[in-house]
């Protein structure tokens, strides 16, 4: 009778092909993460683009809209973009805040 060795039990059981599959699952899930993450992003960047803009328009923003696009702002930041909002950011930043009626310039000292 012949001795089975650790590899041949191995394969017996299946463990290569469970290996195999267990790693292609791992790859298909991190593409599809990075593949989401870029599409969030893309979103957020539309997001910003159309806000700035039609702000800035306006002439001004209240509180609550500043608010709203500064947490569009922080989240597309997290997700890595690339910085293309700077600037159409530091201008809505500026613009008169309207509350009540009445406009009041908001000072921008903790530019980020």
């Amino acid at each position: 009778m012949t001795s089975v060795n650790v590899y041949q039990w191995l394969t017996i059981l299946g463990v290569p092909s469970i290996l195999s599959g267990l790693v292609g699952f791992i790859v298909i899930q991190v593409n599809q993460n990075k593949a989401m993450r870029l599409a969030v992003r893309a979103m957020l960047r539309d997001r910003l683009l159309q806000g700035y803009k039609f702000y800035i328009s306006k002439g001004w923003a209240d509180l609550d809209d500043r608010g709203n696009m500064e947490n569009v702002y922080t989240q597309y930041k997290a997700l890595k973009g690339n910085g293309d909002m700077r600037d159409l950011r530091k201008t809505f930043r500026h613009l008169p805040m309207v509350e009540g009626g009445v406009p009041t310039i908001v000072s921008d000292d903790d530019e980020h």
